[in-house]
């Protein structure tokens, strides 16, 4: 992903939106992405099976985006590409993060709407994740001693 990412920088591509892959049956993509082996040459290939791995890769085609700074200096550090960052024409982010970048990630820190509970569905709440009033396992005994005696504990 990084030798395309840098492929997109010196041909002067920026693309707007990028999807993630879906297997679709009958397909050799398909079968390289479930076995991890290429069907033609039998060699090992890389597949993101996971979030963050895929959200490496996204933004690694969005370098150019402020917001995802921080993920393609992660990505570029994981995989010992330091050459690809700094001020030089080849490199993909600058040293320092811009300031939108900062701007970007202290909203995404300080959204209310960012949770990472699921609703229950055996409580008859909608799938998806939970609303800001639920709150993080509502009903919990500690939850409600805590109310009842005024507070937390630890604070006093």
């Amino acid at each position: 992903m990084i030798d395309l990412a840098v492929f997109l920088k010196r041909n002067g591509y920026r693309p707007d939106q990028v999807q993630d892959f879906i297997p679709a049956p009958f397909d050799v993509a398909t079968c390289m992405y479930y076995t991890g082996i290429d069907p033609f040459s039998k060699e090992e290939v890389y597949v993101a099976r996971q979030l963050r791995d895929r959200k490496m890769q996204r933004a690694l085609m969005q370098f150019f985006k402020p917001e995802n700074w921080f993920t393609v200096r992660e990505a570029l550090l994981q995989a010992g590409r330091q050459d690809l960052i700094g001020s030089g024409c080849d490199c993909l982010i600058p040293a320092q993060p811009p300031k939108e970048a900062i701007e970007a990630r202290r909203r995404r820190a300080n959204d209310p709407d960012h949770y990472h509970t699921v609703a229950n569905p055996a409580r008859g709440e909608k799938p998806g994740e939970r609303g800001p009033n639920k709150g993080y396992r509502p009903g919990r005994k500690s939850a409600e001693k805590r109310k009842r005696n005024g507070g937390d504990r630890r604070a006093q």
